[in-house]
């Protein structure tokens, strides 16, 4: 049985940095509503509480049964989750005298195995408006900060249970992923063997036994996720797997060649389907970014659920759903509010009655990447920009023609090999060009011009919920548009997006 450490959700924004350090670590870890009951068995090693925007003072504050938890296994609490075990055991836990938020020195005033190489007076990061006071009868303080009397705190009665007021989680404690690692592997007795090989083998095993001889069809996209899906698949059933890779017109410049040129290179059944003309007819006179988006959703599933039907005789639907899709779908809070539809490819028709089968719904991001790898996937193809389900459809502002398509792949392209020539693709989260629907007067040779604006984009993120303005090299920036404005005809001005997110988006649309 897989190795597990359970993490009960509380709605912090960082319940998902816990689990990819656990992950980092060659940990298997599920994220679990925090009033979900537990199943104990014998692969179950331990249990993390998470952070949370409430406070365990409130009247319908987030309880869980952590006195129980605590006899069966080793527990962490991570702020709320330390708070919360505190009171539960007799401590007061109180507002602060100030509301305490981002760096903080941690000093250790009682060697404990939880931090063992920790160094003393390690940055750690804080963020919480209550703090323990004093701590339940039988427990003692591990760590201090200059404003916090209880930075970290352990139970003495030899059952594992611990509490850390900061975040290890995140970038900013320095040496929390190695708390994190101590708790795993020293308190846990994790073996730390949850690997991308291992993670396949046991994959393609499952797979095989779940879809036997029967057949899967698979919308593919070019992308990660549907890529690394469709190997896994192909792995377990061969050409029992059918793909289908619709070109809807909006895709990068020669993309549709190159990635079906690359699925055959993997071995996979794979069907390109060229729709441009179709999502150009249904995509006329259309400028609400909104509808745009519905529009190339909607058509898409048109065009999958004709060519599905060309195919007999199948039993299951593959999907390259990964493992924040399916905690978003079991939050604290429910499902999210939608803010734009059509952000992956989805919502197939219930009409096509398939089972659902999804190999990389239990990965992260930078697992999947990692997985790719190890099944011999390209690089370059594994590592690219994350890009839109609408395509440059939502970087074309205004209605989307066949020729505003070309203009923006032509210049796109330009952009995309120079970051990559200079070094700077793999700098960015990610990069593109935007065609504005504004003209300007030019001057080229003689000539008065009267042509179309891009704009260049570049962000760094680290998973694309925030994002900052990629500060581009100048003499870069000012090469690429010479380039773009003296090949590209139709386009005679090139501006730079300097806005970060929040306020503005990534995406222009």
């Amino acid at each position: 049985m897989t190795e597990k450490i359970l993490i009960l959700d509380f709605g912090s924004q960082f319940t998902q940095l816990i689990a990819r350090a656990v992950r980092e670590a060659n940990v298997y870890c599920e994220i679990v509503p925090y009033n979900k009951p537990i199943e104990y068995n014998s692969g179950l090693k331990g249990i993390i509480l998470s952070g949370s925007p409430f406070s365990v003072n409130q009247p319908d504050a987030l309880i869980a049964d952590v006195k129980n938890m605590a006899e069966k296994l080793p527990v962490l609490g991570v702020c709320y989750g330390a708070q919360l075990t505190s009171k539960i055991f007799g401590g007061r836990v109180d507002k602060s005298e100030k509301r305490e938020y981002g760096r903080a020195k941690f000093e250790i005033v009682q060697p404990d195995i939880l931090l063992q190489g920790v160094s003393q007076h390690s940055q750690v990061w804080m963020s919480h408006s209550d703090t323990i006071k004093e701590l339940p009868e039988g427990f003692s303080i591990l760590g201090i900060t200059e404003s916090i009397p209880v930075a970290a705190f352990k139970r003495n009665d030899g059952l594992p249970l611990y509490g850390l007021q900061f975040h290890p989680e995140v970038y900013h404690s320095t040496e929390g992923k190695l708390i994190l690692k101590n708790f795993l592997t020293h308190i846990c007795g994790c073996s730390q063997n949850w690997t991308p090989a291992h993670f396949i083998s046991d994959t393609v095993a499952e797979l095989k036994n779940k879809i036997g001889d029967k057949r899967v069809i698979m919308a593919l996209s070019g992308g990660v996720d549907s890529t690394v899906a469709a190997t896994l698949l192909h792995k377990a059933v061969g050409d029992n797997l059918f793909g289908i890779f619709v070109d809807n017109g909006v895709l990068r410049k020669n993309e549709f060649e190159e990635v079906l040129e690359i699925y055959a290179k993997l071995g996979l059944n794979v069907k390109g389907v060229n729709a441009r003309e179709h999502f150009y007819t249904k995509l006329a006179g259309k400028t609400d970014p909104e509808e745009k988006r519905k529009a190339i959703g909607k058509t898409f599933i048109e065009i999958f659920d004709q060519e599905a039907h060309r195919i007999e005789n199948i039993d299951f639907l593959g999907q390259g759903t990964i493992y924040p899709d399916v905690i978003e779908s079991l939050s604290v809070h429910g499902p999210s509010a939608t803010i734009k539809s059509h952000h992956n490819v989805g919502g197939l028709p219930d009409t096509m009655k398939l089972s659902l089968v999804e190999p990389l719904r239990l990965l992260f991001k930078d697992e999947v990447r990692r997985v790719g790898l190890e099944l011999g996937i390209p690089h370059e193809m594994l590592f690219r920009h994350p890009f839109p389900g609408p395509g440059l459809g939502i970087r074309i502002l205004g209605e989307i023609t066949e020729e505003k398509v070309r203009l923006l792949q032509e210049a796109d392209a330009i952009y995309i090999k120079g970051l990559k020539k200079s070094n700077l693709y793999a700098t960015v989260w990610q990069a593109g060009t935007i065609l504005l629907p504004v003209k300007s007067v030019g001057v080229m040779g003689d000539e008065r011009t009267y042509e179309y604006t891009v704009a260049l984009r570049a962000v760094t993120s680290v998973d694309g919920m925030t994002a900052d303005w990629a500060h581009l090299p100048y003499e870069f920036l000012a090469d690429i548009s010479n380039e773009i404005i003296n090949n590209v005809r139709g386009i005679n001005r090139v501006v730079y997006d300097i806005s970060s997110k929040p306020p503005a988006t990534i995406e222009w649309e």
